[in-house]
């Protein structure tokens, strides 16, 4: 698929890669950051001028080489001193730990006063990464789990809207009946230019947060 398709209907995935090289881009030369929930490490290109660590417990997907983390260990219990970080990115990783709120409260420890987090999350999403599945989150969950955390959030912003929704489930709809490729794809790429209509954004992919500690 070229990539300015891809991007045009993987607008989930465009909105992380853009949200973090523009997060990124914001923070000094040399800052401290840490990946909690890195996975295969997708995201260490991005801050190649900070301090980067990868943190996680590479469980999640079996098919993924892990062996890239530079640290191996549950989020709800770091093994880092309060303050190690200047800033904090968790990319949809929220909804594979049984509790969010110690999680966000563990990366608020290890973030200095002031540091920032980047955080994202899915909304209207299928399960995966089974069983290491728990959660899905509304803005006003967000809100009150980066409140009670130790964080001010700044923004919350869905990731799309209604008609972006619908273009991925019909793309989705593909792995039930892949006769239905070729009937689906000419709606799915012409969905998003509805998006527009859409101004309350009830329904959304998934919301990027950004945040600072207290």
């Amino acid at each position: 698929m070229p990539h300015w398709l891809a991007r045009h209907v993987l607008h989930f995935e465009s909105v992380i890669e853009d949200s973090v090289a523009q997060f990124a881009s914001q923070l000094p030369a040399g800052a401290r950051v840490l990946d909690a929930g890195a996975g295969e490490g997708r995201h260490r290109a991005n801050f190649a001028a900070q301090s980067y660590v990868g943190v996680d417990r590479g469980i999640g997907d079996a098919s993924w080489d892990y062996t890239g983390l530079d640290v191996v260990a549950d989020l709800a219990a770091l093994p880092f001193h309060d303050a190690a970080f200047d800033a904090v990115i968790n990319i949809v990783t929220l909804e594979h730990v049984p509790e969010p709120r110690r999680v966000l409260e563990e990366l608020a420890r290890v973030l200095r006063p002031g540091g920032r987090l980047l955080l994202i999350v899915p909304h209207e999403w299928e399960e995966h990464q089974r069983p290491h599945d728990y959660y899905r989150y509304t803005q006003y969950g967000l809100k009150f789990l980066l409140d009670t955390a130790g964080f001010s959030s700044e923004r919350i912003d869905p990731v799309g809207g209604f008609f972006r929704l619908l273009s991925r489930r019909l793309l989705n709809a593909q792995q039930f009946a892949p006769w239905l490729m070729w009937p689906l794809i000419p709606p799915a790429l012409l969905l998003p230019f509805l998006d527009g209509l859409d101004h309350d954004r009830a329904f959304t992919l998934g919301y990027t947060c950004t945040a600072v500690k207290r």
